[in-house]
C-alpha cells in the first residue's frame, strides 16, 4: 500500500460491471463497458457520422466533403452490410446488355455421355466436360484432349537442351 501512495497510482477497489448491465467486466479504458458494448457503440457512433456526412453530400452535391471520408463510408457500409444481410444485386439500363450475355446454369450437373446426374461426385477431364464414375477415363468416353502432345510439352519444358560451347584444342 505504501508503494502506491509513492507512486501517485491508485488499484481499483474492485471489479466494474459494464454500464449496460450486460454481467460482463468493463475497464476504465473503455469507459466503464466491456469490450463488446464498447465496440458496438464506436460502430453506432461511426455509422451516425456516416448518415450526417450521406446528407450533407446529398444536400451539398458532394462539393463539401473530403475524398478521404467517403473511402471509411463505403468500408463501414460493405461491412455493416456483410453482417446484417447479403446484398441484392441491382441492375441498371447500361448493365442489362451485360446480363443478358452471362450464361445461365441449366439443372443439374450430368455425365456427357450417359446424361446420369452426378453431383458433387462428378469427375472433369481435360476435354472440358464433365463424366460419371464409369465415363470418368478417357477411353471410356470419346476424349478430343491430346495427351501425347501435352506430355511431349511439359517434358520439353522440364528438361531443356544445354550445349557448351566448343573448346579449341590445344
Amino acid at each position: 500500500m505504501e508503494s502506491s501512495k509513492e507512486t501517485g497510482c491508485q488499484a481499483p477497489e474492485g471489479p466494474i460491471l459494464c454500464v449496460n448491465n450486460c454481467g460482463f467486466f468493463g475497464s476504465a479504458a473503455t469507459m466503464n463497458m466491456c469490450s463488446k458494448c464498447h465496440k458496438d457503440m464506436i460502430l453506432k457512433q461511426e455509422q451516425a457520422k456516416l448518415a450526417a456526412t450521406s446528407i450533407e453530400n446529398i444536400v451539398n452535391g458532394g462539393s463539401g466533403s473530403s475524398n478521404k471520408e467517403p473511402a471509411v463510408a463505403d468500408a463501414i457500409n460493405l461491412q455493416a452490410q456483410s453482417e446484417s444481410a447479403p446484398a441484392l444485386p441491382t441492375f441498371d439500363s447500361s448493365s442489362s446488355n451485360q446480363a443478358s450475355e452471362v450464361k445461365v446454369k441449366v439443372g443439374p450437373n450430368r455425365c456427357s455421355t450417359c446424361r446420369k446426374r452426378v453431383g458433387l461426385t462428378g469427375f472433369s477431364c481435360r476435354c472440358g466436360n464433365l463424366y460419371c464414375a464409369d465415363h470418368r477415363y478417357s477411353d471410356k468416353h470419346e476424349c478430343s484432349y491430346d495427351y501425347r502432345t501435352a506430355a511431349r510439352d511439359a517434358i520439353s519444358k522440364a528438361n531443356p537442351v544445354i550445349k557448351a560451347e566448343k573448346l579449341d584444342k590445344i
